[in-house]
């Protein structure tokens, strides 16, 4: 059974950063594309990013250049380093991972407000 655990959320103010992590149990971690997803109130969730196994990343044109996705496959553990933070990335942040199955994180609520 895989199971997800994100942390890391928390309030911040404008232009701050947070990191958030994804903590994975399972041997199959290091073959799996792992992505974080976000949904903000009254709104649909949304890709925020994604790392592949071979440590490819792709990110939603609205985090590039402030977001970095990151993986440590020795501690089963993929990061989202978010920087220069406003209101409109306030949401629940969700880690999936993606092997033959969808597997979520019960997700980490991120307040961006002063």
């Amino acid at each position: 059974q895989v199971q997800l655990l994100e942390s890391g959320g928390g309030l911040v103010q404008p232009g701050g950063s947070l990191r958030l992590s994804c903590a994975a149990s399972g041997s199959i971690f290091s073959l799996a594309t792992v992505s974080w997803h976000r949904q903000a109130p009254g709104k649909e969730r949304e890709l925020v990013a994604t790392i592949t196994s071979g440590h490819n990343t792709y990110y939603t044109d609205s985090v590039k250049g402030r977001f970095t996705i990151s993986r440590d496959n020795a501690k089963n553990t993929v990061y989202l380093q978010m920087n220069n933070l406003n209101a409109e990335d306030t949401a629940v942040y969700y880690c999936k991972m993606s092997t033959r199955n969808n597997y979520w994180g019960q997700g980490t609520q991120v307040t961006v407000s002063s």
